[in-house]
């Protein structure tokens, strides 16, 4: 069987990035996002509960309970729950952030508790949702493959803090471990990265294409790294922030000294409201 052509892969690329939004689970199934006051925070379908659920849903599914530091779940006498595969009424749940974070699934529903910076909430997926079906296909600037572009990565001594904006309009301060120098028109530029937990360079970018044509906060990219060391920046693989999907995402955004001053005219497009 022939090998795929450059084409051919950065198609299948693109086909996959938008199936994944409409998985379960997916970014298109994320339904509520719910910031915790103090005390107890009712969940359920009743008009008057702080975390609503769908109708379907029991009217008082029960509560969470958030004493400043940690969250527990305590579910009505009538109702269980699974939290990680597991069914009960009770239990201690541990954010997205960590290690192995505290899934709560009630019907085809599931929830988890968030932390950004001393703020936590509890975000919702309802695998109902219309939108898994509807929302319109991602769409892409054409395919140029002079967007690929051979970088060079050099780890910094310690990694540095680094402040991100975010959608809450706070700064999350962030590791960055080191930064891809690469050539491009004859200048040279360099892009903070953060190295992922899989070891994969995370880049978060803007260009003066948010200004009209792309995501107005910026997009993402991984970069591409060869079996032989050599490593890429593929903007034609440049995509755009879950908040382009959806109202419930917190993303965190390009800092400033990840500003470009040319066009990327590769990647992820983004269609403004008219």
């Amino acid at each position: 069987m022939a090998a795929k052509t450059y084409r051919e892969t950065i198609i299948a690329w693109q086909k996959e990035r938008d199936e994944t939004i409409r998985r379960e689970n997916g970014w298109l199934s994320l339904s509520g996002l719910f910031w915790l006051k103090l005390g107890k925070n009712q969940f359920g379908s009743d008009a008057k509960s702080e975390i609503q659920l769908p109708q379907r849903a029991p009217a008082a599914a029960g509560y969470f309970e958030y004493n400043g530091k940690s969250v527990t779940l305590r579910t009505s006498t009538s109702q269980k729950v699974k939290v990680n595969d597991q069914l009960t009424d009770f239990a201690i749940l541990q954010p997205d952030i960590s290690e192995n974070p505290s899934y709560i699934t009630l019907q085809d529903m599931r929830l988890v508790v968030i932390q950004r910076g001393n703020k936590l909430g509890v975000r919702m997926w309802d695998n109902q949702r219309e939108e898994r079906r509807t929302f319109p296909a991602r769409t892409w600037y054409e395919i140029d493959e002079k967007f690929r572009i051979p970088a060079t990565y050099t780890a910094y001594d310690n990694p540095k803090m680094a402040f991100f904006p975010d959608l809450t309009g706070e700064k999350s301060e962030f590791p960055v471990e080191g930064y891809l120098a690469f050539e491009f028109n004859g200048n040279h530029y360099q892009l903070d990265i953060n190295k992922e937990d899989d070891g994969t360079l995370f880049i978060r970018f803007w260009d003066p294409t948010s200004k009209d044509e792309t995501y107005p906060t910026g997009r993402y990219l991984i970069a591409d790294e060869e079996p032989d060391g050599k490593i890429f920046i593929d903007f034609n693989k440049a995509y755009c922030p879950p908040c382009a999907f959806t109202d419930f995402a917190t993303c965190v955004f390009a800092p400033e000294q990840n500003h470009l001053d040319f066009r990327v005219t590769a990647g992820e497009t983004y269609q403004r409201e008219k």
